[in-house]
Order: structure tokens, then C-alpha cells, then sequence
């Protein structure tokens, strides 16, 4: 997919914030530091419209950004960071729910899992809980550039076996600093958002 324009919108705290165009929506979702704003960087060859952090927990809002008038990219608060407060948790894990539950243009959700380790909790939890209600999912393994290659399809197994996933469930290596899966995760995203090369060629002229 060419990406010839890309755009933050809006850092959102409710449905009364969300886009009202009803474009598809990408959800990622992920641990604290996973990798979301360095994946949404990468996807649309961009450094710096998703804002990185050296400090966890620190997005907590849903955070839109629109992708060639096609779609968005919807970065969830990252979970699993101690130092955020549980009673904060707590309503960050309702605001989520909500929104994973009831966005009707929510389209697929995209679960960043660091490759080089084994699911923590957390991981396990939130994949189960995607699973349990059929939400569409990807799991995406993030750093993969971390790791020597004849050692990926080792990690891959370790993180398929740990979320107990099915043999369909789809599941991508991927790095934000070579570009690997790149392509892959766009063919799948432009599935489920049904969007056409030249649909996404015509919207961009």
C-alpha cells in the first residue's frame, strides 16, 4: 500500500471523540514499550507522527491517525506497566473494552508481541480475551531485527504455544527498523479494511 498522506487527529478519551466519517479502523494493542508508535512509523514511512517513548504507560488516550483517507490507525494505551496506578488501570481497562466491544468500524486488531520473549501475562490474558470475543486478530511479532534469523521460526513457536493460537490464526514477524513483514501486514490490513489497490491509488490522486 502506498502511503502518500498520513495525519494525527486526535488523541480521544470517549466515544464522543471519535471520527464520525466511519472510515475502517486499525487497533493496535499492545504492552507498554512493544513497539506501536515504531510500528505505525514504519508502516507509513514516517519517523516521527507517531510519538515514541522512554517512559511506559505514558500514552493514555486512544490515539487516531488517518491514513490516506482510506483508514486509521488506532493506538491503544499500552498494559502491563506496574508503576501506572491500579485504579488507573482499571478505568483505562473499561475504556478499552468499550471500545473494542462496541466501535462498529473497528475492523481488526493488531496484537504487538516482543519476539525476543516469551507472552508475559498480560499477553496471554489479552489475546484469550480477543479470542473469547471473536475479535478479528493479528498478532504481530515486533524486533524481529533483534534476533538472528535462523532463530525466528524458535520464537514464533514459543509465542504461538504460549497463547495457545489456532493454526489459523495469522500471525506476522516483523521490524521497525529493517521493514520486515511490512508489506504482509499491509496486504492483511487492506483485507479487512476492504480496501482495493485501486481504490486506495484512486483516493490518493
Amino acid at each position: 500500500m502506498k502511503v502518500k498522506q498520513a495525519e494525527f487527529i486526535i488523541s480521544a478519551v470517549g466515544p464522543a471523540q471519535y471520527p464520525e466519517d466511519a472510515l475502517p479502523e486499525i487497533a493496535l494493542a499492545g504492552r507498554s514499550n512493544v513497539g506501536k508508535s515504531s510500528l505505525i512509523n514504519r508502516m507509513i514511512d514516517r519517523r516521527n507522527l507517531a510519538r515514541t517513548s522512554s517512559k511506559p504507560g505514558k500514552t493514555q488516550t486512544l490515539n487516531y491517525y488517518k491514513i490516506n483517507q482510506d483508514l486509521y490507525f488506532v493506538d491503544l494505551p499500552g498494559y502491563g506497566y506496574a508503576q501506572v496506578s491500579k485504579t488507573l488501570r482499571a478505568v483505562w481497562g473499561k475504556f478499552i473494552e468499550q471500545y473494542l466491544l462496541e466501535r462498529e468500524h473497528l475492523k481488526l486488531l493488531l496484537h504487538l508481541v516482543d519476539l525476543r520473549h516469551p507472552p508475559t501475562s498480560d499477553d496471554r490474558a489479552m489475546f484469550e480475551w480477543l479470542k473469547y470475543n471473536e475479535l478479528p486478530v493479528c498478532v504481530v511479532t515486533t524486533k524481529a531485527d533483534k534476533i538472528p534469523k535462523g532463530k525466528w521460526q524458535k520464537h514464533v513457536k514459543i509465542i504461538r504455544e504460549a497463547l495457545q493460537m489456532d493454526a489459523a490464526d495469522k500471525l506476522i514477524l516483523f521490524s521497525s527498523e529493517t521493514g520486515q513483514g511490512k508489506e504482509e501486514l499491509w496486504s492483511v490490513i487492506q483485507e479487512h479494511a476492504n480496501i482495493t489497490e485501486q481504490e486506495q491509488e484512486g483516493a490518493g490522486k
